[in-house]
Order: C-alpha cells, then structure tokens, then sequence
C-alpha cells in the first residue's frame, strides 16, 4: 500500500471524496463495444439522481457538517467478495488515486477483478465501502460485474476480510442513473451503519463516445459477520 492510500480517512471525510469517485463513475469503470450481449438492467431510477444543491449535473453536494460521535475501530481489510446468486467470486485488488485525482480501477484482462476503494471505509466499518468492477470489454467479454443488475432485494454479498471473517450484506436496492445525474449522496454520503455500494456501468453503450451511458449501483447494509 502506498503512503498516500494508507492515509484513510474516517467516516466524517468519506463524502468529500465524492468529486473523484463521480469522475470514475462518469467515465472509468468499463470499456465496451456495441453488438456484445446485453449486460441485465435494473429499471431506471426516478428523481434520485444528483442533490439539487449541486453546482452542475453530476457534480457532488457539500458534505454533511461533522458530529461529535467517537471514530469507529478499524475493521480488517477485504481480500475477496462472493456474490453467490450471479455467481461472483474475486478477489480484490486495492484502488487507490491516480495522479490527476481520478479513482484507480481494476486493469481490463482475462482475468478480471473487481477493486476495493481503499482510501474509504473498509467492508463492516462505519460508513458505505465501495467496490468497482468492469460489466465487459470489447477484448475480453463479459466483465465480474456483468450480472450486477440481476441483483434482487435480500441477495447477499460475502466480503472475506484478512482476519478471517466474513463480512455479509444483503442487497437493499439496485439502481441505474444517467452518468450526468449520478446520485452522489446516495451512493457516497455518510452513513449511521455499514454500508456496501457495488458501482458499474450499464444501459445504452454510446458508439460514439465510446462508453456506457448509466451506471449500475448496487445499495446493501451489513446483515452479519461470520468465520470463513
């Protein structure tokens, strides 16, 4: 781990990151050709795009004003996630900032892996951990979250963690919003509990601009934490 990345913040500053996640999920998570199968899409969210506080579409809202609660105890950090109802499992590789402030995102490859926001809170910690992962590639097919909008309410997603435990969501939700209105609080706003968000990108592919037009986000809340 880098100097940099090892630096994570706490709950408190997660939302201020919001600018450079929005820039990965605007035009980073996934490269694809038209004519490839169909990824599965969830229905399109309605009136939950970006705060009306926003400077300009797409553009993060102020961070919510700090509180006095103590700071949450570190939890393990995630090594692989299993999504058993579409059939997931990989391992995950830590995703920090690149130079310009972009969030880094998992290499396009055969083998394809999704990626651990390290600079946000870890799976089971205090807050909303962020996975990313390809929905496909115009060399390698299908991607590790191709499947993602097949989610349904209750699925469940298995983070194993470097101390042995496993960290179990349930899937609250799966959403699909344009690129020019993503839901930055939602998806990066600081919560009460541990939360999880599983970002690709999804609907219509954009021949022309050569990327997918939406994103698929994945909301679930920590139900459990077991042995592996």
């Amino acid at each position: 781990m880098s100097e940099q990345s090892s630096r994570r913040p706490g709950p408190r500053t997660w939302t201020a990151l919001a600018v450079a996640l929005v820039v990965v999920a605007v035009v980073a998570v996934v490269v694809a050709v038209t004519g490839q199968q169909q990824a599965p899409q969830p229905a399109a969210a309605a009136g939950q795009g970006a705060s009306p506080t926003s400077a300009s579409p797409g553009a993060p809202p102020a961070a919510p004003a700090p509180d006095d609660a103590a700071p949450a105890p570190e939890v393990a950090q995630p090594v692989s996630v299993s999504i058993p109802t579409i059939g997931v499992t990989s391992d995950l590789l830590r995703l920090g900032l690149n130079d310009d402030g972009t969030v880094e995102v998992p290499p396009l490859g055969p083998d394809d892996q999704a990626g651990w926001y390290e600079r946000g809170p870890a799976p089971g910690a205090v807050g909303p951990a962020v996975l990313l992962g390809h929905v496909d590639s115009a060399a390698h097919g299908p991607g590790v979250f191709f499947d993602l909008g097949a989610l349904q309410p209750r699925d469940e997603v298995e983070v194993a963690r470097a101390d042995g435990t496993v960290a179990v969501f349930a899937v609250d939700r799966v959403e699909r919003h344009p690129k020019d209105d993503f839901p930055s609080l939602a998806a990066y706003g600081n919560t009460p509990d541990a939360q999880l968000r599983l970002i690709t990108c999804g609907g219509d592919f954009d021949s022309a601009a050569r990327s997918y037009e939406d994103n698929v986000i994945a909301f679930a809340t920590l139900v459990r934490t077991e042995p592996a």
